[in-house]
């Protein structure tokens, strides 16, 4: 009953997520046609265009749909467990009063917001840069912290920012904003943002989710050097 429920909690989240899409679409679809027909054109997307965007979505909310209702079929056995760990942190074994979660790539709650703060201002840089209308939604904790619209093509594109220091060997990725992933797999992106004073080394990875958090699971923990070779190197931010 608890897997039954669920997907059935997926399936609304992912009907709400893509049927928001294809209404967005279909509206934008009937405003270019309006605008055609008075002879004024949108020079960057057409009619057309966006009317095939929402029936891609309209497929791939179908699709989608009828996965997770294969899923809820499917009874999983029991588990067997095999084995077991004990996990503390690295500074319980120090021997040195200097070797800190500093030098492993860890920071305090302020650096750590500062680190965040530089790896937004790099990525919205690298936006306004490609002529790309951002829009800041990271405090809003859905999946994504900036939607951005393709300056050559005006496709929505969802950004997950992730800003850690320049020597850190792992990110963490959220339930929420892997589902985003895999609903949304064309437009989403994590834009791994690697933060060394007042340079940020930024690069974009699509495609990196292929299967839903297991039940109970609400992060994962990926490595950087990983995500790395999947990403399409971008540039190195000079902030002020």
């Amino acid at each position: 009953m608890k897997i039954e429920s669920r997907h059935l909690k997926l399936q609304s989240a992912v009907q709400e997520r893509l049927t928001n899409e294809i209404k967005y679409w279909d509206h934008r679809a009937r405003d270019l046609r309006n605008q055609e027909k008075a002879g004024k054109p949108n020079a960057k997307v057409n009619s057309n265009e966006a009317s095939r965007r929402a029936d891609e979505l309209q497929a791939r909310l179908q699709k989608r749909m009828q996965e997770l209702e294969d899923e809820i079929k499917i009874s999983s056995k029991p588990p067997v467990v095999i084995g077991g760990a004990l996990v503390i942190p690295g500074s319980w074994l120090s021997n040195s009063p200097t070797d800190t979660f500093f030098d492993q790539g860890f920071a305090t709650p302020a650096e750590k917001a500062a680190i965040e703060k530089s790896g937004m201002d790099a990525v919205m840089m690298i936006e306004a840069q490609l002529n790309n209308a951002t829009r800041d939604r990271s405090k809003e904790k859905i999946g994504y912290d900036i939607e951005s619209t393709d300056s050559q093509s005006g496709n929505l594109r969802f950004i997950e920012v992730k800003g850690r220091k320049k020597d850190a060997t792992t990110i963490t990725i959220t339930k929420n904003e892997i589902i985003y992933g895999l609903n949304l797999p064309e437009q989403f992106i994590l834009a791994l943002a690697l933060v060394d004073g007042k340079k940020v080394e930024v690069h974009y990875v699509k495609h990196i989710f292929r299967f839903e958090p297991d039940f109970g699971e609400v992060a994962k923990v990926v490595a950087i050097k990983d995500l790395i070779t999947k990403s399409v190197p971008q540039q190195t931010i000079e902030l002020k």
